[in-house]
């Protein structure tokens, strides 16, 4: 029963961790442009 109090607070600051790190990835743009990778896979960099 005591480890549930060391396992709570750490399962909710790893959810706190991984919830500011989804919202620092909104906040830089990395979903910005989400078809552009998947379209340009498509084509061959012919220089």
């Amino acid at each position: 029963m005591t480890v549930l109090a060391y396992l709570i607070p750490v399962a909710l600051f790893l959810g706190l961790l991984g919830l500011g790190a989804f919202l620092w990835s909104l906040r830089s743009g990395q979903f910005d442009d989400l078809e552009g990778a998947a379209h340009r896979i498509l084509f061959d960099d012919e220089e």
